[in-house]
Order: structure tokens, then sequence, then C-alpha cells
């Protein structure tokens, strides 16, 4: 029986995940653990000394896991925050010398190839077109794909940690944040909308991340082990009463994990502005992605 060991190391994000292959190819989940370590805590330039530590000290914890369940075969990956901070170069060393994980960064581009492979074993993407988006603190990656292909991808500097960093100032947002945050997206977000020109999907698939919370959230959602089906309607109103609150109300909502009480205003608002560009019928929600895209291909080899 072959063990694996998986690591995303997302710009909120520490993940880590191990499984087991038995001889048929059939996979047991032996251990999933998420940590937040907000490496963009002080902006997405350059990681902060408490959170280049708290990076440290999960993978060291990560690394006690995977030694516990004797695992070998592992892949760890680095992407928007590493890729991007001037001293991601000296975190991937450090990780190296003190826990003994080797670190790859990884290319917006590859990661979004790699979102498709995890969704597409969670969700029933069919013969239509769907858009698949996937948060992240650093970036956002945006495939529009069916079960069978990918048409296209592309991964933008839009993730949580940048849009709260350089737009959420004010308690709760102001209009004014708002109408800013729009101008930017829209500018941003330009090739994806010419894209979108030549291709209609009909649904959203929203990988992790604040696609959870609206999950737990919003009503009547149809669920399955590893996907959860939303009516696009009843987005708008939990849209609205979120957009009002200030951080202590966010806190004090128990549908809010508190890890994303501060970033999930800024994170609905880019949802909101998608859902408004496009013809969308409904929400998928993933519980597979990148991650288990990367555990597909190790098996795979």
């Amino acid at each position: 029986m072959n063990r694996y060991g998986v690591i995303d190391l997302g710009t909120n994000t520490f993940h880590l995940l191990i499984v087991s292959v038995n001889e048929k190819g059939e996979t047991s989940e032996l251990f999933r653990e998420r940590i937040f370590v907000k490496l963009a805590e002080d902006g997405i330039e350059k990681i902060g000394k408490k959170a280049y530590l708290r990076g440290l000290q999960a993978l060291s914890h990560f690394q006690k896991k995977l030694f516990e369940h004797q695992v070998k075969n592992i892949n760890a990956f680095g992407t928007a925050a590493l890729r991007t901070a001037s001293n991601g170069l000296d975190f991937i060393n450090a990780a190296k010398a003190e826990s003994g994980i080797s670190i790859q960064l990884i290319p917006g581009a590859e990661e979004a190839r790699l979102i498709h492979i995890g969704v597409n074993q969670a969700v029933e993407l069919g013969e239509e077109k769907g858009l698949i988006m996937d948060i992240g603190g650093g970036s956002v990656e945006f495939i529009i794909a069916d079960k069978n292909e990918v048409f296209w991808a592309e991964s933008f500097p839009i993730g949580v940690a940048v849009l709260y960093n350089n737009f959420h100032q004010e308690e709760p947002i102001s209009m004014k944040e708002i109408k800013v945050l729009h101008k930017h997206l829209e500018q941003t977000l330009h090739p994806l909308f010419e894209v979108l020109k030549n291709h209609q999907p009909t649904c959203l698939v929203g990988a992790s991340g604040t696609f959870d919370v609206l999950e737990k959230t919003l009503p009547n959602a149809q669920k399955t082990t590893l996907s959860a089906t939303i009516n696009v309607g009843n987005f708008d109103p939990m849209y609205q009463k979120i957009l009002k609150m200030n951080l202590a109300e966010r806190h004090a909502e128990e549908n809010i994990p508190p890890t994303r009480a501060d970033m999930i205003v800024v994170a609905l608002i880019l949802i909101n502005f998608i859902l408004e560009k496009v013809a969308i019928e409904k929400i998928l929600v993933s519980a597979y992605a990148m991650k288990e895209g990367i555990l597909w291909e190790m098996r795979e080899r």
C-alpha cells in the first residue's frame, strides 16, 4: 500500500492531505488539516516576520504528521504569495532547512490546470461548460471547462488578501471603496470577459474557500459527499446582509468562520461581480481543488 502526502501552501492557508492507495487503486484519506498562516498579512510584496514564523511552524507540524503516517512520497507546492513575495525564496530555503520539506513553486497557469483536475473528480461538470473559480489569498484562478476539456484558464492577482489590503479600510466597507474595487476588477478581469463572449458557462463552480461559507450559510443547498448545488437567487440576500456588517459583527455571525471574518466581504464582492457579469443558472461548490489534482497526478505517475 502506497502513501502520499500533498502540501498546498496558499497565501492564507497551508493545507496537508495524506492518503493511502491500495493495490486496486482505491484511495483512503488518512489525514487532512489546514492551518491559517496568512502569509500576506502585511502585504503580498513581502512576508512579514510573524507570518514567516507561522508558516515555518505550520510546515514543521506537517512534517511531524507525515512522519507519524510514514509518508515518503511528498509533494509541496507554493502559489501566489511565495511567487510574489521578495523573500519567498528565503522562506522556501528556510522551510527545507527546518522541516526537510522541499517546496516547488508553480505558475498560475499550472495551478489552474491542477484545480480543474481536482474539481473534475468532485463535481459532475457534464457536457455544458462551467466557469471554475478558485479564490485564494494572493490570486484567483478562472477556468472555463466541461468534464472533458479546458477551453481557457488564467490566474489573476486579485486574491482576497490583496483586495482586502488595498480596498477595504473602513468598517463596514464604504460605497466609495466598493466602487473603486469594482473599477479595479473591471480592468483586471477584462481578458476573462473577452473570452466569455465566445463561451457561455451555465454554472459557477467554486473550489473551497469562501464557497464553503456559502454552502453552510445559504438555504436549501443540495449536498452530495464531495459537492453542493446552490440556488443563485439565494446569494444576494446574504451578500447584502454581510456587506452592511462591521468586523465585530462578522465575527459574531455564527456562519462566518473567525479566520474568514476579515476578508469575506471582498470575497463576496468578487463573487457578486462575476454573477452580475455572467448568466449563471446555479452555483456548484467543490470539495476538491488543487491538492486533489496534485494527488491524482502523483497516483498516475
